[in-house]
């Protein structure tokens, strides 16, 4: 029988759908919610507890007593001032090694990773039990790109991976070359509804969602589901690109459907 998998949880479907592969799979699960991001009320039929994000040790204690050996960390998590984090005294000595005010979110992600690996656990990928999320190259719906959304696409990429470089975000709106918004504390629906409001005349805008470059897989890959899809139609985007083998798709099938009946584009794109 494969170990025992703890799912660390944010917000969003992700978290659901890991616990639905490990019941398909007859997998035991344990989930610990992270409080101010995930709905403990999600997990009532499933072994949970809740922690602050600050409380290390009392994290590490409960994995330890439910036995976890294999963690992933699933959905997005706002983060918070250090004020407003109040490590304890295992959080505190982790952020005095790695220099928690000089760090983007892939930086303290990976040294979280580290972390935990450092206590014993082993740590893998959402993308390493649910594969299929992965986005394909193409488009997963009816509607193609046309010549001006696949160079504000490509314009998009550019931008994005510029953005990652600096470890600040994985998101950009353009439209006809002109990048109306960057995606930075506020996420990827604040982002959208913003671009939106500031759109000119002539063919709309389109979302671009990118890795960051040397991005750690195992955290934050960028996703998008039914809700971006609806998200960027309320906003009269009209499309929305993400990066092939490295952006996670939530329920395929029903961003397919959405994208279709908004006629809006979603393409997965391969970045060199």
């Amino acid at each position: 029988m494969a170990a025992k998998l703890g799912i660390l949880a944010g917000s969003g479907e992700l978290p659901l759908r890991l616990i639905d592969a490990c019941r398909t799979a007859g997998r035991p699960v344990f989930v610990l919610a992270l409080e101010g991001a995930a709905d403990p009320r999600d997990f009532a039929d499933v072994p949970h507890a809740t922690v602050r994000l600050g409380a290390g040790a009392e994290g590490l204690r409960l994995l330890r007593e439910n036995g976890i050996e294999e963690l992933v960390m699933a959905g997005p998590v706002r983060r918070p001032t250090l004020a407003a984090l109040r490590p304890d005294w295992r959080a505190a000595k982790m952020f005095a090694r790695i220099g928690l005010r000089a760090l983007g979110d892939d930086g303290l992600l990976r040294s979280i990773i580290k972390e935990f690996e450092i206590e014993g656990f082993r740590v893998v990928g959402v993308h390493d039990i649910l594969e299929s999320l992965l986005a394909p190259e193409g488009a997963l719906g009816a509607v193609e790109p046309d010549d001006q959304a696949r160079a504000d696409i490509e314009r998009g990429l550019a931008v994005a991976r510029a953005l990652g470089a600096v470890d600040v975000g994985q998101a950009v709106v353009v439209q006809q070359g002109i990048v109306l918004g960057l995606e930075a504390a506020e996420g990827t629906d604040a982002l959208i509804e913003r671009a939106g409001r500031l759109q000119g005349e002539g063919p709309a805008g389109v979302l671009v969602k990118a890795a960051k470059p040397g991005q750690e897989r195992r955290a934050d890959l960028p996703a998008i589901g039914v809700g971006t899809v609806e998200a960027c139609a309320r906003a009269g985007l009209r499309g929305i690109a993400v990066e092939a083998g490295m952006a996670l798709v939530i329920d395929r099938a029903a961003v397919s459907a959405a994208a279709d009946a908004a006629r809006l584009f979603v393409v997965g794109v391969k970045v060199q």
